[in-house]
């Protein structure tokens, strides 16, 4: 009887921690910054309540937390990120503990925070299950879970689909789009959760062409530079030509610019 391998998660850490590191990830969230604010208007944390934004690039999300005077922490596996996170904090004048650190091992006790987040972060876990459980733990009974993932349909599906046609994952790599399924939600929470509500919303990224949106993303953001590198020259321009294609196709613009409609899940959960 064949044993199928155990995923070897420090190396898939080790390997997302270095997709995540390349390229400049700022420059692609900020074409989510409204999404981190329809977040936390659906959340609603309040002044002084404790947040925690988990893998929290360059702060987005927490930011929007800060502006409210909440008491908000970011922990990312990036390097680069939380130093650009703290810079940003810093230029609008608010306090947020932005720490490096791994979703999967949270350097916070029990029961720390009335609201954990994340917007497009924890699904890129390696260990999906641990991921979720550390965001458990550190959430207070009766705390709230704000979450917002990329769908295995619609934009998730097409965006990521093109890189993955292209450079299949690390071998042991989960889908990072189960957290954007009602189910897969419920199975990683199971019943630590005691309410969930679910909301299918979307954002807008904005270019000022298709040509363009396929640079930007070719210069900064992080899966792309990995499918650039696994194609080579050879098969650079038939990535770019199929991701041209998948831009086009969620383009709601008719003036020749890019509003490219990124449709996602937004879970709502309260810690049992």
């Amino acid at each position: 009887m064949s044993h199928q391998a155990q995923p070897d998660i420090p190396a898939l850490t080790a390997a997302a921690k270095a997709l995540w590191s390349s390229g400049d990830f700022n420059k692609i969230a900020r074409q989510t910054m409204m999404i981190a604010e329809d977040l936390c208007r659906a959340a609603d944390p309040r002044p002084g309540e404790r947040v925690l934004d988990i893998a929290c690039g360059s702060g987005n999300v927490a930011l929007v937390a800060a502006r409210r005077f909440c008491d908000v922490a970011g922990v990312d596996i990036a390097e680069n990120l939380i130093e650009r996170a703290k810079l940003r904090a810093a230029a609008e004048g608010v306090t947020v503990d932005f720490r490096l650190g791994d979703a999967q091992d949270l350097p916070w006790p029990d029961g720390d925070f009335d609201m954990v987040t994340s917007a497009f972060g924890i699904m890129f876990a390696p260990d999906q299950k641990r991921a979720a459980e550390e965001a458990l733990r550190v959430c207070r009974p009766g705390g709230r879970l704000a979450l917002a993932n990329w769908m295995p349909e619609g934009f998730g599906k097409d965006f990521f689909g093109v890189h993955a046609s292209h450079a299949p994952p690390p071998d042991g790599m989960p889908s990072p789009l189960i957290w954007g399924t009602e189910d897969g939600i419920a199975g990683l929470f199971g019943d630590a959760v005691a309410e969930m509500r679910f909301e299918r919303c979307s954002g807008f990224a904005f270019f000022r062409s298709p040509d363009h949106a396929v640079e930007v993303f070719s210069t900064y953001f992080g899966p792309t530079i990995r499918a650039l590198g696994v194609v080579g020259e050879a098969g650079a321009e038939a990535l770019r030509t199929d991701m041209r294609a998948v831009i086009s196709k969620r383009n709601r613009a008719t003036d020749g610019t890019v509003k490219m409609e990124t449709d996602y899940l937004l879970t709502l959960a309260t810690r049992a």
